[in-house]
């Protein structure tokens, strides 16, 4: 554990999950592939779509509607029923295959459990103070072993900004009904998890689990509370 900052006494701890808590890129890699599988067996239409061509969809998505950018699920499901057009199904038929297709990426992208350890130390944790997830992702917590340990969960969605945006921060503070200073967030993006969390006033620890952690090789608005080198140096802080 290396301190760049005071630390005040802790009462609850809020978490990212992605990246943090797991390493989410070869799970949604899996998915996608089993995904794109799925869609050019349905529909042999949407085989010539390349990467840019669904990012193509994405982008105009949210250039249309900004909020999307904070829904990856609804974010999703527009984007499978915009391609599915090429089908010319009717559009009932195109909703109901989109939230088909949806549903299959959802299963497979949460077919996943945290290793032991990391459901060990949450465990730990959970018996001292209150633990609240907040992701920007839609990963089902139930699914993944993860649950049990938050007393509330938080997903960014169309009327709840996603990270670094204060609002669900701002959300677990007053849930907690603690002084945003007795709270420390636990994230991997130094600048959704760590900028967005001090500028509520909540204190910051930085976390990845994906990748070696090297302040020089991230983008840096501020410099968190702590950086931890393993989950359960937490507890340290809770004992």
């Amino acid at each position: 554990m290396q301190c760049y900052r005071p630390i005040y006494p802790v009462k609850a701890f809020t978490f990212d999950l992605d990246d943090t808590l797991y390493d989410n890129e070869p799970v949604i890699r899996h998915a996608d592939a089993e995904l794109n599988k799925k869609i050019h067996q349905r529909y042999p239409a949407l085989r010539s779509m390349t990467n840019d061509d669904w990012f193509a969809i994405k982008k105009a998505l949210i250039n249309n509607n900004p909020k999307l950018a904070s829904d990856m699920g609804k974010l999703r499901w527009q984007t499978l029923f915009t391609a599915l057009g090429k089908t010319g199904l009717p559009d009932d038929e195109r909703a109901q295959a989109a939230s088909e297709l949806f549903d299959f990426f959802y299963a497979v992208r949460s077919d996943f459990e945290v290793a032991p350890g990391v459901k060990a130390v949450m465990q730990k944790l959970a018996n001292k103070v209150p633990l609240v997830a907040i992701t920007n992702g839609n990963v089902d917590t139930h699914k993944i072993g993860l649950a049990p340990y938050f007393s509330l969960t938080l997903h960014a969605s169309v009327t709840r900004p996603r990270k670094p945006y204060p609002d669900m921060f701002e959300e677990a503070i007053a849930y907690l009904s603690l002084p945003s200073q007795q709270i420390m967030h636990v994230g991997d993006n130094l600048i959704k998890d760590v900028l967005g969390a001090h500028r509520t006033g909540m204190q910051t620890s930085w976390l990845a689990c994906n990748r070696k952690m090297d302040l020089r090789s991230e983008k840096l608005a501020v410099l968190p509370g702590i950086q931890l080198s393993y989950l359960d140096e937490l507890l340290t802080l809770v004992e």
